[in-house]
């Protein structure tokens, strides 16, 4: 992978070199095998490249064909290079040691701007055209690879990071109110409902799926991927489902292994994590590689405040995976003396932006830094699986039945799954009855009617319109979301959603010089599992059950047909505060009368939140409204000052 730079002068003026080494200099912090740039008149490009696969090692990034008269410089791992050998007539001995820069290239010499749709992987470019004086690139559908832009009428500067181009003369560091008030306003981990809109004003990025093209002055996106045009997929049976879903989901873990260093995956106690590892193990162990995993464990002197339900601590469901898969060098890491609150500058740091998530922060972070000692190339997770492999809410699906008066299907599903839940048939119809028939009161519960904590102040909301924005994009931010249907069919159409992960996972491999990639996020796999009837996903009283039967032989039973435990990372979050929490909250309470930031947070819902915790830290409030109130006001705090 790479971060990469790039400076286009329109009108044919040419670039300030020096200007270009500036923003190369200025990213001297990402480590990198090899620099280099290219530039020629009104152009200039820049990459710090980083080795990852083996034809990698070497690669000429920035890239000049001088045939043709077009250059790359790219930060990108393409997956079906075999699929594109093929569709561009490529013979086997050049095929050796082609680079997947040159393969982006070839493909855009041969479709043009198409060229996107005809690649898989994680990727983020830009094309010169010579000949054609203009700027192509994109990035990939669901934007695992960042890529910022700054645009006036003289010029075109792009970077893989943000604050490189602030070393431009010409860019000043403006913030950006309407995406700080889309930050502070809405209550879910989303940071924006614009996807082509970042924190500082001046500063935009290509949106996932979508293109980029620079001509006569303008800049023009264009959407190239839609998932809403997947067919149903029909099979005769479940078992031809489960083939098939292990034929593309095997294809796209193995075409993720590409590295001629360490593979590592994060790995939890659950199934789309222990999936991942199933299946690369089994891969590796063909290559005579072994499979590193990382998992977060508490802290030892923590006492488990959670529900018999909930796993604060994975360890017994982990160790199962371990031993059930074999070829594995397991490594647990409680990341003692680290917290959400000290790892806050780090993160601002390498996010360049406020983030949300900082109940993981410190645990990701401390993953990403075991695994660079360990040489990892290729950190696998299964963050979409939720999404994809895993699908299957049963009580929509049962809500779905009730709603179609399938009485006898309904019937045997609530029976068999009360009894693989434990829980009574009453209990779970209540449920299903509230996802049917949400309008119906005696459905309706306080819960229904909860808010979370409005953290933007309200006349600072007045003046960026933010309400009406979220509103426009079809978010209530009232209330959450009781069809999971829909929420999965806005999670994929909803390009704004998927910049969240994509920006961390990105920034995160780029500093600690690894790449961060998600088979149950490959578009291959999503495109399968959105094809699957819904039947595939619950049956038998089981939810999730394509993945439930798929994995059988990969994963243990205990794992495998887990219903009733649920792992809940990141619950000792508070307790690991506890040496700092009075300098937490002084810092907040200082915020709190701080005139600047009295202009955007509501300083009264801050004030409330802090007399939660007047008589000190709650260990089981780590995940509650007031406690993200907190960091969430105590990051952007921060990030303000560090702006300055």
């Amino acid at each position: 992978m790479s971060a990469i730079v790039g400076m286009y002068h329109f009108n044919n003026n040419p670039v300030n070199v020096k200007e270009g080494m500036a923003v190369m200099r200025a990213l001297q912090g990402i480590p990198a095998d090899d620099t280099k740039v290219f530039y020629k008149e009104n152009i200039f490009f820049g990459c710090r490249a980083q080795w990852i696969t083996p034809e990698s090692v070497g690669e000429q990034l920035p890239l000049y064909d001088k045939e043709s008269r077009i250059a790359i410089t790219a930060d990108a791992i393409i997956d079906n290079r075999k699929e594109l050998f093929e569709k561009l007539s490529i013979n086997r001995v050049n095929q050796i040691g082609m680079t997947d820069s040159e393969l982006i290239l070839k493909g855009y010499q041969k479709w043009g701007e198409n060229v996107p749709k005809h690649l898989i992987g994680d990727f983020a470019f830009i094309i010169w055209d010579e000949r054609k004086g203009r700027l192509f690139g994109a990035r990939d559908f669901s934007g695992s690879r960042t890529l910022y832009f700054y645009k006036n009428k003289q010029c075109f500067a792009f970077c893989t990071m943000m604050t490189p181009l602030f070393s431009l003369p010409f860019i000043e560091r403006e913030l950006n109110r309407d995406w700080l008030a889309d930050f502070l306003a809405l209550p879910n981990i989303l940071d924006s409902v614009d996807a082509s809109s970042t924190v500082y004003k001046n500063i935009f990025q290509i949106p996932p799926s979508h293109s980029i093209l620079v001509a006569d002055g303008k800049v023009t996106f264009s959407r190239y991927y839609h998932t809403a045009s997947i067919e149903k997929l029909k099979l005769k049976s479940n078992e031809e489902y489960v083939e098939a879903f292990r034929d593309v989901f095997q294809k796209a873990v193995s075409e993720q292994l590409r590295t001629y260093r360490n593979v590592g995956t994060r790995l939890s106690g659950g199934l789309d994590s222990g999936t991942v590892a199933g299946f690369a193990a089994r891969t590796l162990q063909q290559n005579h590689k072994q499979l590193h995993t990382f998992s977060y464990v508490p802290v030892s002197d923590f006492v488990d405040w959670t529900p018999k339900n909930k796993l604060a601590d994975e360890r017994p469901f982990i160790k199962s995976t371990v031993e059930y898969i074999g070829n594995i060098r397991d490594h647990y890491l409680d990341l003692e003396g680290r917290s959400p609150f000290t790892e806050i500058d780090d993160l601002l740091q390498m996010m360049e932006m406020p983030y949300k998530f900082f109940e993981n922060s410190y645990w990701l972070k401390g993953i990403y830094e075991k695994a660079q000692e360990e040489d990892i190339g290729v950190l696998l997770n299964g963050g979409r699986g939720n999404f994809s492999i895993s699908w299957g809410p049963a009580e929509d699906y049962y809500a779905t039945l009730l709603k179609e008066m399938k009485w006898l299907k309904l019937y045997n599903e609530l029976k068999l799954y009360s009894e693989n839940r434990e829980v009574g048939k009453k209990d779970i119809l209540l449920v299903v009855g509230k996802k049917a028939f949400p309008f119906i009161r005696k459905y309706r519960s306080s819960q229904d009617d909860y808010r979370f904590p409005l953290l933007i102040n309200p006349e600072f909301a007045r003046e960026t319109d933010v309400f009406n924005r979220i509103k426009e994009q079809g978010i209530d931010i009232d209330h959450a979301a009781l069809n999971m249907y829909d929420a999965r069919k806005n999670h994929f159409e909803k390009v704004y959603s998927w910049n969240l992960n994509s920006t961390s996972r990105s920034k995160l491999s780029l500093h600690y010089s690894m790449t961060d990639r998600d088979p149950t996020n490959d578009l291959r796999v999503i495109q399968f599992c959105l094809s699957v009837p819904e039947s595939q996903y619950v049956q038998g009283g089981f939810s999730r059950s394509l993945v439930r039967r798929a994995t059988e032989g990969y994963l243990p039973d205990k794992v495998r047909l887990n219903q009733y435990f649920k792992g809940i990372q990141g619950a000792d979050g508070i307790h690991r505060m506890k040496p700092q929490w009075n300098m937490l909250i002084e810092e907040i309470q200082a915020l709190c009368k701080d005139p600047v930031l009295s202009e955007l947070l509501n300083i009264e819902v801050i004030k409330n939140a802090l007399t939660v915790f007047q008589s000190g830290p709650k260990d089981e409030s780590i995940y509650d409204a007031n406690c993200k109130v907190l960091m969430r006001s105590l990051i952007v705090s921060r990030f303000l000052k560090r702006m300055i």
